[in-house]
């Protein structure tokens, strides 16, 4: 007596489903990084209101503001986002601190941005380097990076030369 095969056996399927798994929880560490770094770059989206005070305050006076208030932005706790708590502006740099909705892995972390200048030049655009990227050759670098987000973390734009 012949019997024909119509589908899978049990242990076949249970073969593919294990596969399956295998390959998922590899991509999924893999996913959650992308995430966060997609998060982190939206988050600096919001410091475009303190790069704009920075910027006015250093063409009008020639020095960097010292805090939010001598950059003429709001205080650090008004301005807020989904993903970022507040944005502080400290000697022209601006730290972001992620809260509100952001991920676990990025509450109550920082993220700098440090203004270069040409020094004694104020009326040259303040080129904006997030956390420790090189200098560019004629500039230099103001205020202090408070960054503590993990490097895996960061956008392209924040992990410099070495990470691309």
């Amino acid at each position: 007596m012949r019997r024909d095969s119509a589908g899978f056996t049990w242990i076949e399927l249970v073969l593919v489903l294990a596969v399956f798994a295998i390959l998922a929880a590899l991509a999924i560490p893999g996913m959650q990084d992308t995430a966060v770094r997609k998060q982190v770059k939206e988050g600096l989206a919001l410091a475009d209101l303190a790069r704009q005070g920075v910027q006015a305050a250093w063409s009008a006076a020639g020095e960097m503001p010292a805090d939010n208030k001598a950059a003429g932005v709001p205080p650090p706790d008004k301005i807020v986002g989904n993903l970022v708590k507040d944005v502080k502006v400290d000697g022209g740099a601006i730290t972001l601190t992620f809260g509100n909705n952001a991920s676990k892995l990025l509450e109550g972390k920082r993220v700098t941005l440090r203004p270069a200048v040409v020094a004694d030049q104020p009326m040259v655009p303040i080129a904006w380097l997030c956390h420790d990227l090189p200098v560019p050759g004629g500039m230099e670098v103001r205020g202090r990076d408070e960054t503590n987000v993990e490097k895996r973390f960061l956008p392209i734009e924040c992990r410099g030369p070495a990470a691309k």
